[in-house]
């Protein structure tokens, strides 16, 4: 076997032992060189070994890091896991105690010969006039009531900000985001050929001297924001705030895409919209509110885009399916949505005091009523190595980077998502993450 490889296998032995652990930061090649009596280019060699093999990452600039212990484990553990099941923190929809008992009766009645008629007909992007009455009763907000000739439909939200994007960006555009945003987002854009222009922010919120700033460099096409239960740093933007962006907004005649599918769970929220009505529209859904199986996306947009959003959500066949429709309009009619609404803001509290009990001494941002949190990672810890290592231990979490518009600002932090896990797995799982940062366990 070369030399490179041999040096390269007692590196990962030491991986694999704990004597390197994750986050571990490898000295320059220079210096390893140095130590092991070897060439400058042995030592790249041995690096680059490592890194095809999984075992360490490089970044320009900073270093060679651990990754984490190789995923196949050796001895007992082949056959014991770490942890007793996989905890998936990367997923997020949170599911109410009963939920299925609560959503079954409206279904049944759907089932029916002559409703399930009704309800396998075509759906058109404005849906019916009961569903938009009873999605502006459903989306109303202190200071906001949505008008319902201003409502339309998708198949969920994600294809509701699809379509508002579409409809109001042309391919090259620039769309102004939060500096951390929805991963969806960064998707949508990269289909629709848009450009994303991270925006500054502080604790209140996206800062306007920051969106007129980008606007004066290269002007804007649109503002994409989620003001309420940011994700994924849970804040909320202060109402002072809100204000001060509706005008600047309006100063620019700027379009925005405002994102609530987090909102049920801040009842004491007013939309951005209700500063702006005539630029904002508004993105909401029920897959967060009751489940992600049999959802419906919300638009509410100003009133001379209608034409332009409702051909937008034809166009990309993202409009909502009718029985869709039917059982949304039952299920917020018989007040099934609110129940489910405030059962979730419990089991949020519920989770929140788990996240608490065992990540209070860290920093993490986040707040009382959101299903996730923001992890800033202590050193020497990084978001890639973190998250390899807690996925040695069964748990998944999502990598700071798949939230950063920038790539050359890359936090060294992780989202955890509270609401998929059941709370015993959930509090196993944040016990674990804890003891893994603090170093009381460094490998499977």
């Amino acid at each position: 076997m070369d030399d490179y490889r041999r040096i390269a296998d007692r590196i990962a032995d030491d991986i694999t032992a704990g004597r390197l652990r994750p986050g571990q930061r490898l000295p320059p090649q220079r210096v390893f060189a140095r130590r092991r009596g070897i060439a400058g280019s042995t030592a790249g060699r041995v690096y680059g070994e490592l890194v095809r093999r999984g075992l360490v990452v490089g970044e320009v600039g900073r270093g060679t890091f651990v990754r984490a212990a190789p995923a196949e484990p050796t001895g007992r553990a082949l056959i014991e896991r770490a942890t007793a099941a996989p905890v998936n923190m990367e997923l997020n929809y949170p599911s109410a105690p009963g939920q299925s008992e609560l959503l079954a009766p409206a279904l049944a009645t759907l089932l029916r010969p002559d409703a399930l008629g009704e309800a396998l007909r075509p759906a058109a992007a404005t849906g019916t006039t009961s569903a938009r009455d009873a999605a502006a009763t459903l989306l109303s907000a202190p200071g906001w009531h949505p008008d319902p000739g201003r409502l339309l439909f998708a198949g969920n939200a994600r294809q509701a900000i699809a379509a508002a994007l579409a409809s109001l960006v042309r391919p090259g555009g620039r769309v102004g985001v939060e500096e951390l945003t929805y991963p969806l987002v960064k998707e949508i854009a990269a289909r629709l050929g848009i450009v994303l222009v991270p925006l500054a922010g502080d604790a209140e919120g996206l800062r306007p001297d920051a969106l007129a700033a980008a606007h004066r460099t290269a002007p804007l096409s649109a503002l994409y924001v989620q003001p309420t239960l940011h994700n994924p740093t849970s804040l909320t933007t202060s109402g002072e705030r809100r204000r001060q962006l509706a005008r600047a907004v309006t100063e620019l005649d700027l379009p925005v895409v405002e994102d609530r599918i987090w909102s049920f769970l801040h009842a004491e929220d007013t939309p951005l919209a209700a500063h702006a009505p005539g630029l904002v529209h508004v993105v909401d859904g029920l897959s967060k509110r009751v489940a992600p199986g049999l959802t419906v996306g919300f638009l509410v947009v100003p009133p001379q885009r209608v034409h332009a959003v409702a051909a937008a959500l034809r166009s990309g066949g993202w409009s909502a399916g009718r029985f869709a429709l039917e059982a949304a309009v039952r299920w917020i009619g018989d007040g099934t949505v609110r129940r489910l609404v405030a059962a979730k803001r419990a089991d949020a509290a519920r989770r929140q005091r788990l996240l608490t009990r065992h990540l209070g001494a860290f920093a993490v941002r986040t707040d009382p009523r959101a299903y996730y949190a923001w992890w800033e990672l202590p050193a020497p810890w990084r978001a890639d190595t973190f998250t390899a290592a807690a996925a040695a231990h069964g748990i998944a979490v999502t990598p700071g980077t798949a939230f950063a518009v920038d790539p050359h600002r890359t936090p060294d932090a992780v989202r955890l998502g509270l609401a998929s896990a059941p709370e015993e797995e959930l509090e196993r799982a944040l016990r674990t993450l804890a003891d893994v940062v603090r170093g009381a366990r460094t490998g499977p």
